[in-house]
């Protein structure tokens, strides 16, 4: 299947499928010498796996990492380095009124469409399920940035119409919805529950800051910083939209306004996020993605089924009302991916660390 790698000098390749054996990541390009152990890896993965939480999927996954490939005495060796995780709680059933009908806001019309056919056991290749393995790459990028000095966070700023108006980053890993704002978690957590009880979904907005990063990241026009970060965080099946900076508020800004100045004292703004002609500039590096609602829901819908029929459809299996909490932990990874490119990147072009 074509489209299953991501990656410049640092390329990953997933593979796998929701309800098949087992998903799983190859890294290719991994410097020798990174200590890392399966624990460590597993500390994300628990981030991202499901039954957290009432406002998540009831879909009880392990999500164990398993190193393959790649490390020996705990150290990275330099070859392509491969992590499994094995399905344990698939239960197709739920899906067997599905087979011949496309349900609205899924892949399964268009996978069917390319491919002749599709794997209709919880959307195959599709799935979200398939984000594990980007999760359990990202560990280990995160991992080897931290040794830099570098730091990922993100978080759930607005979900279900209900926006965060404080700031505390000590609160985001500390309730369900890995809101920043007390306040607006409580509210969100709430209507979120109404929802589900009705059988309906919401999406969200995901923050996301990196701080840390040293000026030259990036590369001018097609390989710019935050356009492969745009792919990385849009290849995210969830994710419907992304910004940089002050991203689309921008087009009413004047160039007084957004242009970001600076003096000896450093820094007066940070309008570009982070990234001025496609290159870090050193300041934090600043992005937010917009997370659809989640496409399976309860509730009766119309579609067509494969003989071209209308029909009714009603999605049943183990769903999250919202995927927003869950795709936290994706779009970190997904992010500590492309920094760890650009950063090996840098150091080809120029023989020496980016500082």
């Amino acid at each position: 299947m074509s489209g299953s790698s991501f990656g410049h000098l640092l390329r990953i390749t997933t593979f796998g499928e929701s309800h098949g054996a087992a998903v799983g990541v190859v890294i290719d390009g991994l410097p020798p010498g990174l200590e890392i152990s399966e624990a460590e890896v597993q500390v994300q993965m628990d981030r991202r796996k499901p039954g957290q939480s009432d406002l998540t999927t009831p879909r009880k996954e392990a999500d164990k990492v398993a190193f393959l490939s790649g490390v020996f005495e705990g150290r990275t060796t330099g070859t392509p380095m491969a992590m499994m995780l094995r399905n344990t709680n698939v239960r197709s059933v739920d899906y067997g009124d599905i087979v011949d009908k496309y349900r609205p806001g899924h892949a399964d019309y268009t996978y069917e469409q390319k491919y002749g056919f599709r794997d209709w056991r919880g959307s195959g290749r599709a799935s979200g399920r398939e984000t594990s393995a980007r999760v359990a790459a990202g560990a280990v990028a995160r991992k080897w940035l931290a040794r830099k000095g570098v730091d990922i966070l993100a978080w759930v700023s607005a979900a279900a119409g209900i926006e965060c108006r404080t700031f505390d980053a000590d609160f985001i890993e500390k309730n369900p919805m890995r809101a920043c704002d007390p306040a607006a978690a409580e509210k969100m957590a709430a209507r979120i529950t109404e929802l589900k009880e009705i059988g309906d979904s919401a999406g969200g907005i995901i923050e996301c800051r990196v701080t840390g990063l040293p000026p030259g990241l990036g590369s001018p026009v097609f390989d710019k910083l935050e356009a492969d970060l745009g792919k990385a965080i849009l290849s995210v099946g969830a994710v419907k939209g992304f910004e940089v900076g002050s991203g689309f508020a921008a087009a009413g800004m004047r160039g007084s306004e957004h242009n970001d100045e600076w003096d000896d004292q450093g820094w007066k703004s940070n309008h570009a996020g982070g990234v001025i002609g496609g290159i870090s500039t050193g300041q934090p590096l600043v992005f937010r993605a917009a997370v659809k609602p989640t496409s399976s829901i309860s509730l009766p819908q119309t579609t067509r089924n494969t003989k071209g029929d209308t029909v009714e459809i009603r999605t049943e299996g183990r769903h999250d009302p919202t995927i927003c909490p869950r795709i936290v932990p994706v779009l970190e990874a997904m992010t500590a991916l492309v920094l760890m490119d650009h950063w090996l990147l840098q150091r080809a072009l120029r023989g020496e660390d980016p500082r």
